[in-house]
């Protein structure tokens, strides 16, 4: 990665370190870092060239950034924040297109529409299926419970089960690493 990467890398953290709230207990600092990391791997492991992965990696740190201004249309709070942040990075307005369009992809229901919005649909629900995903889905429920998201904990189970069976990973690597484990996941929110 270039320097400029590494320059904004370091302004958005500090700005989502700063500013995001407090109640967004999954929505939060550590789930940016989480999914940055994991869409790292996943365009590591697809072979994505190194300007596409910068722009993967950029979208990846902004795109629960939105969460600043609202909970509701994060995703465009993020596109907007975005927007504002990266021309002092010297990003082109394709550039800053291209990160904003896989921001929007992140937008549930996901409908991938290329290569680079699969890495980015992944990275986002990596924890679905690895080892700590009961850590990681307890803060959100705790996040949703205190926004009257969810009442209780026969409708969270139901929600998860819901969404863990109509949810699909994309890439091969998700596919290969992920798809297990989230199956057993399942598995086990059925036997409660």
């Amino acid at each position: 990665m270039n320097q400029r990467y590494y320059h904004l890398k370091t302004a958005i953290l500090n700005k989502l370190e700063a500013e995001l709230p407090k109640q967004f207990y999954y929505h939060s600092f550590s789930h940016t870092i989480d999914m940055h990391d994991s869409a790292a791997r996943i365009a590591e492991f697809e072979n994505i060239e190194e300007d596409d992965k910068e722009i993967i990696l950029v979208a990846a740190l902004f795109h629960d950034a939105g969460f600043i201004i609202d909970r509701e249309n994060h995703e465009m709070h993020s596109c907007v924040i975005a927007k504002e942040l990266l021309p002092q990075f010297d990003y082109s307005s394709s550039e800053i297109d291209a990160v904003c369009n896989l921001i929007m992809a992140t937008q549930m229901p996901v409908k991938p529409k290329n290569k680079l919005e699969e890495i980015i649909c992944d990275a986002d629900l990596d924890y679905l299926g690895r080892d700590d995903f009961k850590v990681i889905g307890d803060l959100l429920y705790r996040e949703l419970s205190e926004s009257g998201g969810v009442k209780g904990d026969e409708e969270w189970n139901q929600l998860q089960i819901h969404f863990l069976t109509n949810h699909r990973y994309y890439t091969k690597h998700s596919q290969t690493h992920r798809e297990s484990v989230k199956q057993e996941n399942l598995k086990r929110l059925m036997e409660l």
